[in-house]
């Protein structure tokens, strides 16, 4: 069973569907919670990060993966991304090449991560360990691993999406929990919750809680555009599909763009070219500048057909920046990882 491509609304308020759905979601959750169980059968030969959420769907993960690349050079690293390539289709392990590789091959998530570091495609964690040397790496940064129990993990830090939290709080299929939540928390290092600018989710405080039951650390960041001036005071239709798009247009509002419409898609959905038309339409017939996610704009290039080549160039691409509320602190952390000999 998979999560499905868009959450259902019950997912974040629960009611009869996520009931009748129980008894599946118990046995979901205990296998996942079994598999979470089961002791890492591969140690890396370098440090490990994994980042993770506890939820189906975007939380962020993509951007800290970005920023944390950043702080592990500061640190002294020089790292490597490892990502399943979701919704491209290679398995791996391939280290991607921006010059060669497209969304379809390899996932929009993986060509992001290949502009700033090393990046492999692997399926297989396991056997992607083997292109480490051809990296150069000496820190590895799992992009969506922490569920993965195969490699051992030096550090988990498990995003936290402030305007979603936990949903209604329950296992997949009845909601979006990946595993039971209790399970999650014990494999964690530290939580990192990130504001969009939309209200806080109700079942945020009960998590934080917990959280500081456990004396688990809690550290914070913010989204942010990258430059906010570019769309302050104008009128914008945003597209994009992510997994949850009402967040983008939450960090378009929180810089000043008056975002009219917003047209949201499945999570990785690669467009069509009657999509491209519906936009560029839209868009022209209400007099709105047309703007999108980088993720998006990745699985938009090299498109070939006409009304998706004129919806990339007529597209303004937003640029996301993770803001580190406790830079100094993830610093520290990852400085602690470095191992004698330097791997």
């Amino acid at each position: 069973m998979s999560a499905p491509a868009r959450a259902p609304a019950f997912w974040e308020t629960g009611g009869w569907p996520s009931l009748l759905l129980a008894p599946v979601a118990a046995l979901w959750g205990a296998v996942a919670a079994a598999r979470l169980a089961r002791p890492p059968s591969v140690h890396a030969p370098v440090p490990v990060i994994a980042i993770g959420n506890f939820t189906a769907g975007g939380a962020g993960k993509t951007p800290t993966t970005v920023a944390l690349v950043a702080l592990a050079r500061r640190a002294g690293f020089s790292p490597a991304v490892m990502t399943r390539g979701y919704g491209g289709a290679l398995a791996g392990p391939v280290r991607v090449d921006l010059t060669r590789h497209r969304a379809a091959d390899v996932g929009d998530e993986a060509l992001l991560h290949a502009r700033h570091a090393p990046t492999i495609v692997a399926r297989d964690r396991a056997a992607g360990l083997r292109l480490l040397d051809d990296c150069g790496a000496d820190l590895l940064i799992l992009d969506d691993g922490f569920q993965n129990p195969t490699l051992a993990k030096d550090l988990s830090l498990v995003v936290v999406d402030r305007g979603h939290g936990l949903g209604n709080g329950r296992v997949i299929p009845a909601g979006p929990l990946r595993a039971p939540l209790g399970a999650q928390l014990d494999r964690a290092s530290a939580l990192l919750t990130i504001s969009s600018g939309e209200p806080d989710a109700p079942s945020l405080g009960s998590l934080l809680a917990e959280a500081e039951r456990r004396r688990l650390p809690v550290l914070s960041a913010r989204l942010a555009l990258h430059e906010p001036e570019r769309l302050a005071g104008r009128r914008v239709l945003a597209f994009a599909g992510i997994g949850r798009p009402a967040k983008f247009a939450a960090t378009l509002a929180a810089a000043g763009a008056e975002v009219v419409d917003l047209v949201p898609f499945a999570d990785h959905r690669l467009l069509e070219e009657a999509d491209a038309e519906r936009l560029l339409a839209r868009a022209i017939e209400r007099g709105l500048d047309l703007v999108t996610t980088e993720k998006d704009a990745a699985r938009l290039a090299g498109s070939t057909t006409p009304a998706l080549m004129r919806l990339a160039l007529a597209s303004h691409v937003v640029a996301v920046d993770l803001v580190l509320d406790d830079e100094a602190a993830l610093l520290d952390r990852l400085t602690a990882l470095r191992r004698p000999g330097g791997r």
